[in-house]
C-alpha cells in the first residue's frame, strides 16, 4: 500500500493485535445524482492511504482516460467500479470499501442517488450504524434527499451526517451552509434520529474531509473523519435480549445433537435458560461448541454451536431466545414493505417470506397505505411499485417468531420472494402482531374430509379449468360435471362469471383484483372439496402463482389443473360476449390476451384444444381420465393427459 504503519517493520504481531482491537463502523454515503458521494469517499481512500500501488497507477490512468477533473485524479473513480457508471458519470450499485485509521475501522457503502436504483440503497443501509448525506450547496435540499432520509430512518440508522459538499462552488458561504441546514433539520425534525451534525466539506478539494479547513473558519464542528472517528453508536446487539436463529442441526453421531447459527444479539453461558417459541419448550445450554473447544460466553455476531440439556423439537428456522424476554410469535402481523421489483406488489398473491433461516409461505392480506417518501404523507393504494414504500398486513402460513424492527433489527426484518422465480421482491421491517391472530385457532371437527368424501362414495377433488375468455371453459365444465352427476358423482360448478354476481361483485379487472378473485375462489373450493365434494372451478386464472396457490391448498393428488389451450384466433373468431372486438378497439382495458398477461400452465394434468374436437366429446375424455378409465375400460397410471398435441 501508499502508507504502512511503522509497527509492521517493527512489531508484525503488535500491528495485527492492535488492528483486531480498533473498534468497527460502518457508515453509508447517500443523497442525489452528483452530489459527489463516490468522490468523498474516494478522497477518503485517498488521504487514509489505504491505496495500492496498482490501483494508485489505474486510478491516474482512468482520470485521464474517463475521468471529469481534466486529467487531475479523479477520486469518484475509486468506487464507480461498472462500466455503466464511468460511462454516464454515476453510481448504479453498491460499492463497498474497507478503511482504517489509527483510531477506528471503518466499512463504507457507496449507495446510488437515482430513484430507479433505490432499492440498492436500502440494501447498503440495512447493515450501516451512521449515514452521511450529501448534498449539492448550490442546489439544497432535494426530492431524493428526503427520500433517501425518510429510508435511513426506515432502516433503523439513528446517527446522521449531513455533509454540504461543493463548498468551494458557493464561496464557502456560512449563510448558504447555515439555511441548508436549517432546512433539512426541519424536515427531518420528524424521521426519530438521534443527532443530526452538519460539515460543510469539499470532496474535491480536501476542506474538512480529514483536516479542518481555513476557508470555513467560521465551522466550529469537527471534520468528517473526527466525527466518524469518534461518534459512539452503541453496540445494540449486545445489549438486547438473546436470540439465535437455528440454521442447522448438527448430528455427526449418535451422542450429539448441536444446534448451529449466529447469535443475533444478546448473549448466552452455559447454564442460561433457553426456550423455543414454537413450542413454548424450555431447555438448559449445556455447552458452547466452537471450532477452537468450547466458550464460557457467546455474545452476537459469533456463529457456535449449543448443546441443550433436553431433547426436544427443534429444526432449522426455529429462534432459540430467552423466557425471560420472549419474541413475539404469530401468523399475522403489521410491517413496512419497500418493494424492489418491477413486477408490482400484489394483495393476496401468495410469496415466500424469508427471516432470518426460516421460510414460509405468505400473502400480503391488505396494503393500508403508501407512503410518498418525498413528502411523508399517507396515500391509499392497492399496489405497490418499483422502490415504493407500503405498511401492509401479512398472513403467513405458519407461525413466525420475531421482534419489532425497531427494538430488533436482526429479528424484524425480511424479504419476500417470489414463488415461481425466486427473485427477492421485497424487503420489510415488522412493525407489530395482529392480535387477533393470537385468539384464532383451528377447530379439531368430528366429522372430517375423508368423512364427507365416504360417505358419498367418492374421491374428493378440484377440476381447475383455465384458459382464455372464449376457449370453452365454461362449455366444457358444465358438460363434465352433467356427466359425473349421471354416474353418481356429488359436484358443485364455480363459473367465473357467476362468482362475480355475488362473492366478488366487489373486484374489478386489475392485476390485483385478478389475483385476490382466485384466492378467494381457491378458498371456497378447498371448502367444498372438504364437503366431500368434486368441484369445477372455471375461471380464466391468467396468472401461475395464483393457479399454484389454488393446487397447495388441495390434498396431493387431488387438485387436477385442466388446461383448455384453444388458440388465440379461434377464441377471437367466436367472441361469444363481443369482448374481443371492445378489447382492440380499446373500450375494455385489462382483457386477458389482448392488454393483460395469461400465462399459460407449464404442467398441466390434462391439455385440450377445443378447435380440434367438440365441446362434448372433450367432456367425455376428461370424464374418463378424471375417473381413471382408459378409452378401453383399462385403469391409468398417469394423471397427465394431453389431446391433440
Amino acid at each position: 500500500m501508499a502508507h504502512q504503519s511503522e509497527l509492521i517493520e517493527k512489531d508484525i504481531l503488535a500491528y495485527l493485535k492492535a488492528q483486531e482491537e480498533k473498534s468497527m463502523l460502518r457508515f453509508i454515503t447517500c443523497g442525489s445524482v452528483d452530489d459527489g458521494k463516490s468522490t468523498l469517499i474516494g478522497r477518503l481512500l485517498w488521504d487514509s492511504k489505504m491505496i495500492f500501488e496498482d490501483q494508485l497507477a489505474a486510478l491516474e490512468a482512468d482520470s485521464k482516460k474517463v475521468g471529469t477533473q481534466g486529467g487531475a485524479i479523479d477520486y469518484a473513480l475509486l468506487l464507480d467500479g461498472l462500466q455503466a457508471e464511468r460511462e454516464q458519470g454515476i453510481t448504479i450499485d453498491v460499492a463497498y470499501r474497507f478503511f482504517s485509521t489509527d483510531k477506528r475501522k471503518f466499512i463504507v457503502a457507496d449507495t446510488p442517488g437515482h430513484e430507479q436504483y433505490t432499492r440498492n440503497m436500502v440494501t447498503g443501509a440495512s447493515t450501516a450504524g451512521v449515514a452521511v448525506i450529501l448534498i449539492d450547496a448550490r442546489k439544497g435540499v432535494l426530492t431524493q434527499t428526503r427520500r433517501h432520509s425518510y429510508l435511513v430512518s426506515l432502516v433503523g440508522i439513528r446517527h446522521v451526517v449531513l455533509a454540504i459538499n461543493k463548498m468551494d462552488l458557493v464561496d464557502y458561504s456560512a449563510s448558504r451552509f447555515h439555511a441548508i441546514r436549517e432546512e433539512y433539520e426541519a424536515f427531518a425534525a420528524s424521521l426519530g434520529f438521534a443527532d443530526i451534525t452538519a460539515i460543510p466539506i469539499s470532496a474535491l478539494q480536501g476542506d474538512n474531509v480529514l483536516e479542518r479547513s481555513g476557508r470555513t473558519s467560521w465551522h466550529a464542528g469537527p471534520t468528517l473523519m473526527e466525527y466518524l472517528e469518534s461518534v459512539e453508536v452503541a453496540d445494540e446487539a449486545l445489549a438486547k435480549p438473546f436470540r439465535m436463529p437455528v440454521q442447522w442441526v448438527n448430528r455427526p453421531t449418535l451422542d450429539f445433537r448441536g444446534f448451529c447459527g449466529t447469535i443475533a444479539s444478546g448473549s448466552i453461558r452455559p447454564g442460561d435458560e433457553i426456550v423455543v417459541p414454537s413450542s413454548g419448550k424450555c431447555s438448559i445450554v449445556s455447552r458452547i461448541v466452537t471450532m477452537d473447544g468450547d466458550l464460557d460466553e457467546a455474545v452476537a455476531g459469533q456463529a457456535v454451536t449449543l448443546t441443550l440439556a433436553d431433547e426436544i423439537d427443534i429444526s432449522r428456522g426455529d429462534l432459540l431466545a430467552t423466557p425471560q424476554a420472549r419474541p413475539e410469535h404469530v401468523d399475522q402481523f403489521a410491517a413496512r414493505v419497500v418493494w424492489m421489483h418491477e413486477e408490482p406488489l400484489l394483495p393476496g398473491r401468495g410469496y415466500l417470506l424469508k427471516a432470518g433461516a426460516a421460510t414460509v409461505p405468505a400473502q400480503i392480506s391488505e396494503l393500508k397505505y403508501k407512503v410518498n417518501v418525498n413528502t411523508l404523507q399517507h396515500e391509499p393504494g392497492k399496489t405497490l411499485t418499483l422502490n415504493e414504500v407500503g405498511v401492509c398486513n401479512l398472513a403467513l402460513g405458519k407461525a413466525l417468531a420475531f421482534d419489532p424492527y425497531t427494538e430488533n433489527r436482526a429479528t424484524g426484518s425480511f424479504i419476500l420472494v417470489d414463488r415461481m422465480t425466486n427473485a427477492t421482491v421485497g424487503a420489510g421491517m415488522i412493525d407489530f402482531a395482529l392480535r387477533r391472530a393470537t385468539n384464532i385457532h383451528w377447530q379439531n371437527l368430528t366429522v372430517n374430509r375423508s368423512s364427507h368424501a365416504l360417505l358419498k362414495n367418492q374421491k374428493a377433488s378440484v377440476l381447475w379449468f383455465t384458459g382464455l375468455s372464449g376457449a370453452g371453459k365454461s362449455t366444457i365444465a358444465n358438460l363434465v360435471e352433467r356427466k359425473l352427476l349421471s354416474l353418481g358423482k356429488h359436484t358443485f360448478l364455480l363459473d367465473g362469471d357467476n362468482v362475480r354476481h355475488g362473492l366478488n361483485k366487489d373486484l374489478g379487472f386489475t392485476d390485483a383484483d385478478r389475483v385476490e378473485n382466485i384466492r378467494r375462489v381457491a378458498e371456497v373450493a378447498r371448502l367444498f372439496a372438504d364437503a366431500g365434494l368434486i368441484v369445477l372451478v372455471s375461471f380464466i386464472s391468467p396468472f401461475r402463482s395464483e393457479r399454484q396457490m389454488a393446487r397447495e391448498l388441495i390434498p396431493a393428488g387431488e387438485f387436477f389443473e385442466i388446461f383448455v389451450n384453444t388458440p388465440l384466433e379461434v377464441c377471437e373468431q367466436r367472441d361469444p360476449k363481443g369482448l374481443y372486438v371492445k378489447a382492440r378497439a380499446g373500450q375494455l382495458k385489462n382483457f386477458t390476451g389482448i392488454d393483460s398477461l395469461y400465462e399459460p400452465p407449464e404442467h398441466a394434468e390434462i391439455v385440450v384444444d377445443a378447435s380440434q374436437a367438440s365441446a362434448e366429446e372433450l367432456a367425455m375424455r376428461i370424464v374418463d381420465r378424471i375417473l381413471g378409465v382408459g378409452e378401453k375400460g383399462t385403469a391409468q397410471s398417469e394423471w397427465m393427459w394431453v389431446d391433440g398435441i
